[in-house]
């Protein structure tokens, strides 16, 4: 065997030519031969504003194939080996199902007519309790199988729902790890609309989960009065709201000294969720909740690596809330694709499967 095919495992491919079709990001793996794992939840039964986020994991399969490979600051990236798992069609077509009927009832609350209809609507929070609790169970089944085969484990969404499965997983794993959460909103309601495992409730069930022992949340910009009462109730969790960081930094603070507080405040090891609408709403218009505000794309980038090079460990990570726009407008996708090959990269480079350059 030569040289080069000892450094490259698909010779035949050429990482600065045209992907392969229907492939993330174009890349010749299968499950077998990734390091990473990627589970996509089209799932968006309890969004509250605007829906779109289910079609997030097939947009942005489409426009990760315009994502250039090459990384300046990740050696050999593209052979890290990834690959986005096909989307479950029982998933998606119940989904579609309990999306229709929560959407009926949450336009029912929202008129407040609770005389009219009501004993229709009754039992509507229980039915679409247990179809989030089964999606639950799914998601964590599938992470824990691959998380067993020693595979890097993330999940694109869909919701902000969508991952409370995956970190139960990462439970199984970890005695003790921390979650930093970029995010417009601090997802801290109970129930809220009366659903359990609503989008805006992900991160009091994240705080249900013994072995999460810190909660570090970047970028929130809209919350109620009950989840600031429970953000300074907490001393697991840790807020740097978009008006602080952007204070900071219009008073002359530097990003970097910013960053490395945040990243002080996280143990050894984390989990990453990011909701896209923790950034600019310029990147992700089309996302269901959007808030003036926001990181762009170089402050998350920064932050992240600020993550890496501290030692920490990503221990996994999500992806959610991407939602095409009208006519499937791809921008939403093409700036979610592109974070997702950062958090891929920048993983692998925490667990040791690449190296920095």
């Amino acid at each position: 065997m030569s040289n080069k095919e000892k450094n490259n495992p698909f010779p035949d491919f050429d990482p600065n030519g045209i992907g392969i079709s229907g492939k993330l990001f174009g890349l010749p793996f299968e499950t077998v031969n990734s390091e990473v794992v990627i589970l996509p939840v089209p799932w968006e039964v309890t969004v509250s504003y605007h829906s779109g986020t289910a079609q997030g994991p097939e947009a942005i399969l489409a426009a990760s194939q315009q994502v250039d490979l090459f990384q300046e600051d990740i050696k050999d990236a593209w052979k890290l080996g990834v690959c986005l798992l096909p989307i479950d069609e029982n998933l998606q077509s119940d989904n579609n199902k309990y999306r229709l009927l929560a959407g009926n009832y949450i336009q029912w609350l929202g008129e407040g007519a609770l005389e009219i209809h009501g004993e229709r609507f009754a039992a509507v929070p229980d039915i679409i309790n247990r179809a989030c609790e089964e999606m639950n169970d799914w998601v964590y089944q599938q992470a824990r199988n691959y998380l067993k085969e020693g595979k890097v484990f993330g999940l694109l969404g869909g919701d902000h729902s969508t991952p409370l499965g995956a970190i139960r997983a990462m439970a199984d794993h970890h005695s003790t790890f921390g979650i930093l959460q970029i995010d417009a909103h601090a997802d801290l309601r109970s129930a809220y609309e009366g659903f359990d495992y609503s989008h805006a409730s992900i991160a009091h069930n994240f705080l249900k989960i013994p072995q999460v022992d810190r909660l570090v949340q970047v970028g929130i910009r809209d919350y109620c009065e009950e989840e600031w009462t429970v953000i300074h109730s907490d001393e697991r969790i840790r807020l740097f709201s978009d008006s602080q960081l952007k204070a900071q930094l219009f008073e002359g603070r530097t990003w970097i000294s910013i960053c490395q507080e945040m990243v002080a405040n996280l143990p050894e090891k984390v989990y990453l969720t990011i909701d896209i609408d923790g950034l600019n709403p310029a990147l992700c218009p089309h996302t269901g909740t959007p808030v003036p505000g926001g990181l762009d794309f170089q402050q998350l980038d920064y932050l992240l690596k600020t993550l890496v090079k501290s030692g920490r460990q990503v221990i996994g990570f999500d992806l959610v809330e991407v939602a095409p726009g009208p006519e499937k407008s791809d921008w939403d996708a093409n700036v979610g694709a592109r974070v997702l090959y950062r958090m891929v990269n920048l993983a692998a480079v925490s667990q040791g499967k690449l190296n920095w350059l």
